[in-house]
């Protein structure tokens, strides 16, 4: 195939594919993938393809971080919906995910946050392999970031990757913080040092932003200086729809870009990296998954893995617990200039609650219903609750053999006794703060929820209840029969293929999950390199 012209001044491809073969194929251009791609291409001898759904990661609303939430429900998101849930009163929440170049990385809140100590620890005991330990990732983590914070060893401070306190944030993040620290819960200056190690803390997030509130993207860090390099191309608006296999061997890969249908060969491996709901899809598509579930929709079964789609996990965020402003106050850098890390129950080895400020007021469909919420992002500022560590479990299924269908997701929210009960501590641990005389010259009003009895509390929390979006965990690895992927990240029973990307995580990160995902890539890379004896 030869060459094609038709390509952007930064070598992102347009049209048409310019090779048959390339050494090794990624799919999905997010967080992980871009991640996975530049470490691939850093190697000048072999070639590297890389297929992105979304379009080009070179506009405002993505390049400015303070205009993060006018992404969603854009052509920059996929727009997938959970199944209506009895959990949830009948509600079927909306699960944005980044559909652009750079992903969840170039249209979320631009928060950093590593995962706590015992995350990483589970995922070693669950895989085997000590390489997913907190002390190895941690090595990671120092390796990419450009720390500007507080000097600590843990951080590291000369990666590509600048890290950064928020710039001048709301002044009713400082009275949150000291308001917080009444109750217990300490205020520090960097939240992926002592509380990601310990149990509990709040302070402003790191966030991945550069100066004037330029978004650091992993696209924009990863993959753009790479743009030119003859061994990369980036082919924008390419949807993956099969995997082609040869016996147990994945050989390459399908896909449509603007209305024509393409076929690509890898040499060595391809690299699903299309996020917890996509990437599960594709192997079922492929012939990878519950062999009963395919055979029922006509897809011809390669290798039973009954964990593909399974274990799905997400951070619940409740919309939430809004106050009214006394004097109104514009939200600063990303609107999200303070979070708490807190254990619902001191025994855990970890935070299992993690609300944040949202300076805006944020009420979900079935709430705004019920109370007077002001109108206007400067009129009022809530402290989300927020769940680390959810127990409950959801699914990710095809909804038919069409590759353009979205699947069918049952997110699982609030199935778990034990992610209400949180959820009810985490509210009034929320109303508690709000309403402390440290944050009072900041309110006119609280205008949700207010003092609930038990029951209205948890009308409530089943009403506000929606995504973080952190979907993750549909591809899990580890040794068990509903593991899907390896330590090493290769799909069991199947060779040249490996997933890197939020789906694999046995268990889901506290914290926010763009930076994991990076660790994730990272690791992938090395991996790969280290098979195939190149780099």
């Amino acid at each position: 195939m030869a060459r094609t012209s038709h390509i952007t001044e930064d070598r992102e491809l347009v049209t048409d594919v310019p090779r048959p073969v390339y050494d090794f194929i990624v799919c999905g251009g997010g967080t992980s993938g871009s991640v996975v791609a530049r470490r691939l291409a850093d190697v000048p001898e072999v070639s590297v393809l890389l297929l992105e759904a979304g379009g080009s990661d070179r506009v405002e609303s993505v390049t400015d971080a303070t205009r993060w939430m006018s992404n969603i429900g854009s052509e920059r998101d996929w727009g997938f919906s959970a199944q209506p849930s009895r959990s949830l009163r009948g509600r079927a929440p909306a699960l944005p995910m980044g559909k652009v170049l750079g992903g969840g990385s170039s249209v979320n809140a631009s928060v950093w946050a590593r995962g706590h100590r015992v995350d990483f620890d589970s995922w070693a005991e669950e895989t085997g392999d000590p390489g997913w330990s907190y002390a190895s990732v941690r090595d990671v983590y120092r390796r990419v970031e450009g720390w500007t914070g507080p000097a600590d060893p843990r951080r590291g401070t000369g990666g590509p990757l600048r890290i950064a306190l928020p710039e001048d944030p709301v002044p009713v993040a400082a009275a949150l913080a000291r308001a917080a620290s009444a109750t217990g819960i300490p205020a520090v200056g960097d939240l992926n040092a002592d509380p990601m190690e310990s149990g509990c803390g709040c302070g402003f997030p790191n966030l991945a932003v550069g100066p004037g509130h330029a978004r650091v993207s992993i696209a924009a860090t990863y993959l753009h200086p790479a743009m030119g390099r003859p061994n990369l191309d980036i082919v924008l608006r390419a949807e993956v729809t099969r995997l082609r296999l040869s016996g147990s061997r994945v050989t390459g890969v399908e896909f449509v870009s603007r209305g024509r249908a393409h076929t690509v060969s890898a040499a060595e491996e391809v690299i699903v990296s299309l996020g917890a709901i996509n990437t599960p899809k594709l192997l079922m598509l492929s012939g990878l998954g519950d062999q009963a579930e395919l055979a029922a929709l006509g897809i011809p079964g390669v290798v039973d893995l009954p964990g593909v789609g399974k274990n799905f996990q997400d951070h619940i965020l409740l919309a939430g617990c809004i106050w009214e402003y006394r004097i109104p106050e514009a939200p600063r850098n990303n609107a999200a200039e303070f979070a708490i890390f807190a254990r619902s129950d001191p025994s855990l080895p970890g935070p299992d609650l993690m609300p944040v400020l949202d300076e805006l007021p944020l009420a979900s469909e079935a709430t705004a219903l019920r109370y007077d919420v002001p109108v206007g992002a400067d009129s009022a500022w809530t402290l989300a609750p927020g769940l680390a560590r959810p127990a409950s479990r959801g699914s990710v299924r095809l909804a038919g053999t069409d590759p353009f269908a979205p699947p069918l997701i049952d997110a699982g929210y609030l199935r778990a006794e034990e992610d209400m009960r949180a959820l009810e501590h985490c509210v009034e641990l929320c109303r508690e703060i709000g309403n402390s005389a440290e944050v009072e010259p900041f309110v006119k009003r609280e205008v949700m929820p207010g003092p609930l009895g038990r029951a209205e509390l948890r009308d409530f929390i089943r009403d506000a209840a929606g995504s973080y979006f952190h979907e993750t965990c549909t591809a899990k690895m580890g040794r068990d029969e509903m593991s899907v992927v390896d330590a090493s990240l290769r799909v069991h029973g199947i060779e040249g293929l490996r997933v890197a990307d939020g789906s694999v995580m046995p268990t889901i990160t506290s914290g926010n999950t763009m930076a994991p995902c990076v660790v994730i890539g990272e690791r992938a890379a090395d991996l790969i390199k280290a098979g195939q004896g190149i780099g």
